[in-house]
């Protein structure tokens, strides 16, 4: 039994014509006929009624009918499934983001993609700079939002973007004597127990540098007292009053009604976090494809 005999086979029966059926399909009635005679024999079995006029189905035939447009609709709906795969319709797509970007725009933007795309699944995970870096180099994520501390963008495989540049907060508890204030400068902070947050996985990567070196240019080395790239665990100390940090305002920004805590803006150059997306440009998964011009259109500077 072939694909062929089963459409002539659906054609004949809804037109009750083998001439008809033929001119459907740009084919000759004699290769009709002969093709649904092969399939009766293939079924042992006899599915027109050629002395009627116009034709008609045999109680086999019926049946057959019913399950041979079933047959040829679940073909066209797995050949439609194969095609939108090919390009990007179907599928499934990795992301993996820092810690603490999940109250970010992020959250918005898979959900505007998904509205688009329904039938890719997108999974999600959250780690820190290192591992992100080493997931995307070795194919365990399709695309990453992370804080460049590896320096990932210098990678030739690698393709980046900048999505996000948030200002810089300062977590104070509610009575700290700096609480009241509209903006902070870090030559402020020279005596104050720091609560280091990092996005890597030691805390000695190059963003971390580049923050010891934003305090050495305020003019003192700080007081780390505790160093940790879980931000929840930190805003609970900073609410415990142990001491202050410093934190990216997209992990602050949607903090509503944040007990004994209060974000005061750092000002100062250099007193940012920038965010990018990136992937492996000799990736050919087409869903990433979709989802990198997705995101090209929606944010990237």
């Amino acid at each position: 039994m072939n694909l062929n005999q089963i459409r002539y086979f659906v054609a004949a029966a809804e037109t009750r014509s083998f001439t008809k059926a033929a001119a459907q399909y740009y084919i000759s009635q004699t290769a009709v006929t002969q093709q649904i005679q092969a399939l009766e024999e293939l079924l042992g079995v006899t599915l027109f009624d050629r002395t009627s006029r116009p034709i008609s189905l045999t109680p086999a035939g019926k049946i057959f009918l019913i399950d041979a447009k079933a047959i040829l609709e679940r073909i066209n709906h797995s050949m439609n499934r194969v095609q939108e795969a090919s390009v990007g319709f179907v599928g499934n797509l990795r992301i993996g983001y820092i810690k603490g970007y999940e109250r970010s725009n992020l959250s918005n933007l898979l959900r505007a993609f998904h509205e688009q795309y329904p039938n890719v699944l997108i999974s999600c995970y959250r780690c820190d700079t290192d591992t992100l870096a080493a997931g995307l180099v070795n194919g365990e994520y399709d695309v990453i939002f992370t804080w460049d501390s590896t320096e990932l963008s210098k990678d030739v495989y690698i393709e980046a973007h900048l999505v996000d540049r948030s200002p810089i907060m300062v977590a104070l508890y509610n009575n700290h004597p700096l609480a009241g204030r509209t903006s902070l400068r870090r030559s402020e902070l020279k005596n104050e127990s720091i609560l280091f947050m990092t996005h890597s996985r030691d805390g000695d990567s190059a963003g971390d540098r580049h923050f010891f070196d934003l305090y050495h240019k305020a003019g003192y080395k700080p007081n780390i007292l505790f160093r940790s790239n879980d931000m929840e665990s930190i805003l609970m100390m900073v609410a415990a009053e142990e001491g202050v940090s410093i934190l990216p305002n997209y992990v602050t920004e949607k903090l509503e009604n944040a007990d004994n805590l209060v974000f005061v803006p750092m000002e100062g150059e250099g007193e940012t976090v920038e965010v990018i997306v990136a992937w492996n440009k000799e990736e050919k998964n087409p869903v990433l494809q979709r989802f990198t011009k997705f995101i090209e259109s929606s944010f990237i500077e």
